[in-house]
């Protein structure tokens, strides 16, 4: 008898709470999967069966012809946004609606990740977003073209001086440095060479502060999903307090040099001092001159006008910082690899490419400048269609922030109220992944995005740096990034495929970012120029 009101207990929370909130989409007429109660739509990614790209291919697929789809992060409900006029409508159109993302870690736990622009919500993020929009504008990038440039040129005569036939290289170890490099000149306004000084302090503690593969950081990852309120109280940090002290002290150093020094440095410490002053503007003539297909455009949340002086705490200027070296480290170097490794495997694409890195060489005597590398049009073309198949961000977030209902467009549909609090999902990859909006989609070809086939791409089915005024406010920066290495590099280097060259790439299973199996190989044959 004893056993019985046990048992009963028993069943009472698993039904209330673990399989009836996988019944949140049925209850509301949204179509949706057979999820594992506890594990929802992510048991084969836990067990390391699936990769973080697979899952969201799958839950994609599972209803072709569906506008949305409820899938379950464990036992968190997540609608799946598929159709694109949809996305658009959610993101964009009605984006008061979903304003937030979900938070991925408490922000007292760790400061540094929440009071930075990705992590912040409601009226502190429409603030800072225009405070910062200026930041990124093309009249900016091109003062800091010349830092970036640097950085390209430092990595080309590292491997030059190795004077080898063919050397063999790891791209996004390779990559990571350079990235490592570009976010200190650039951001922190320090210079360092990771590859002649490949254990200095600035590469050791980014590499250890964006390290999302460990087993720790993954768990607290799916506990912050679960229950935010629980990993709160336990006080879990997503990135190691070491590293994040050693940012914040950097960037409170920097600034307080340059206002006892009075310096003035074309990078973004400067263009955040100005931000804390109201003396930043955003310059709509950046218009003129585009980055590239793939470039975001900047929505009215950016570009408000405001003298008025924004009072930054030293921990908002040091988060500010350490998102940018966030997405800078690990995303672009990601983006990069991914890049240069096509250009490998496929040697007539790179082989036109440094036909067009030739001519404009020759044409400008050997100078570069922002202008004429956005004026590049196949480069373009190959790095959005790199974008394309392998984007940096496999999906975009969306918490809903006021009540909403989407409303009914085919027969088999009823109204979906959704409340404050719910999760929304748009799949970029299953998006560039499908079929009816692209043909032969695992193929990569640039000729999809040239001047006769651009205008086919159907709007909001192509999304590598977001949608909508939350989209990513550093797109030119990366592209400008990605770009000038490439123009360097094929100029004095043929990319070819070696023995450890993997093909294809496998995605390493069980894991949030996206990490490939056996690494990014590829060799770099010297040209004689």
């Amino acid at each position: 008898m004893f056993w019985a009101p046990v048992l009963v207990l028993f069943a009472l929370f698993f039904y209330y709470f673990l399989y009836k909130p996988q019944l949140y989409w049925f209850n509301k007429n949204v179509k949706q999967g057979p999820p594992v109660p506890i594990f929802g739509d992510n048991l084969r990614l836990l067990l390391k069966q699936d990769s973080f790209q697979d899952m969201i291919v799958t839950v994609y697929n599972r209803f072709k012809n569906a506008r949305y789809c409820g899938f379950y992060q464990t036992t968190l409900p997540t609608l799946m946004i598929r159709d694109p006029n949809l996305i658009k409508q959610l993101t964009v159109k009605d984006f008061d609606h979903f304003v937030d993302h979900r938070p991925l870690t408490p922000q007292h736990v760790d400061p540094l990740w929440g009071y930075n622009l990705f992590a912040l919500n409601g009226d502190d993020w429409k603030q800072m977003r225009a405070t910062l929009s200026p930041t990124f504008t093309s009249s900016k990038m091109r003062s800091m073209f010349m830092l970036m440039e640097k950085s390209a040129k430092q990595y080309v005569d590292f491997y030059l001086k190795k004077n080898q036939k063919v050397i063999d290289v790891e791209l996004k170890e390779s990559f990571s440095r350079i990235a490592n490099d570009v976010i200190a000149n650039c951001a922190f306004g320090l210079t360092v060479d990771s590859l002649k000084d490949p254990n200095n302090d600035f590469y050791i503690n980014g590499k250890d502060a964006t390290n999302l593969g460990r087993f720790s950081t993954n768990m607290v990852f799916w506990l912050n999903t679960i229950s935010p309120k629980i990993s709160s109280a336990l006080n879990l940090r997503m990135f190691s307090k070491k590293s994040t002290d050693f940012f914040k002290k950097i960037a409170d150093d920097t600034i307080r040099y340059r206002e006892e020094k009075n310096i003035i440095r074309p990078d973004v410490v400067h263009l955040l001092m100005e931000a804390r002053k109201g003396r930043l503007r955003y310059d709509e003539s950046s218009k003129t001159q585009d980055a590239g297909f793939a470039t975001v455009e900047e929505s009215d949340y950016g570009k408000i006008q405001s003298t008025k002086k924004m009072e930054f705490t030293d921990v908002e200027v040091a988060a500010q910082m350490f998102v940018f070296f966030f997405g800078g480290f690990d995303t672009i170097s990601t983006m990069m690899s991914f890049t240069f490794y096509e250009l490998a495997l496929h040697p007539e694409i790179q082989a036109k490419l440094r036909q067009e890195v030739d001519e404009v060489y020759e044409k400008n005597k050997g100078q570069l400048s922002y202008d004429i590398l956005n004026g590049m049009k196949y480069l373009d073309m190959t790095v959005t269609e790199s974008l394309r198949l392998h984007p940096p961000a496999n999906f975009i977030d969306r918490l809903c922030t006021k009540e909403y209902t989407i409303k009914p467009e085919h027969p088999d549909e009823h109204p979906v109220h959704l409340k404050p609090g719910d999760s929304i999902w748009v799949p970029v990859v299953a998006l560039h992944y499908d079929e009816k909006h692209y043909q032969n989609p695992t193929v990569f070809d640039p000729e999809r995005f040239s001047d006769e086939n651009k205008d086919l791409v159907k709007p909001y089915t192509y999304l590598p740096f977001g949608s909508g005024p939350r989209n990513c406010i550093g797109s030119r920066f990366a592209l400008m990034e990605v770009k000038v290495l490439i123009y360097h590099i094929l100029r004095n280097f043929e990319l070819t495929v070696i023995d450890r060259t993997t093909v294809p790439l496998k995605l390493v299973k069980g894991m949030v970012n996206r990490c490939v199996e056996g690494g990014f190989w590829i060799g770099m044959k010297q040209r004689a120029v």
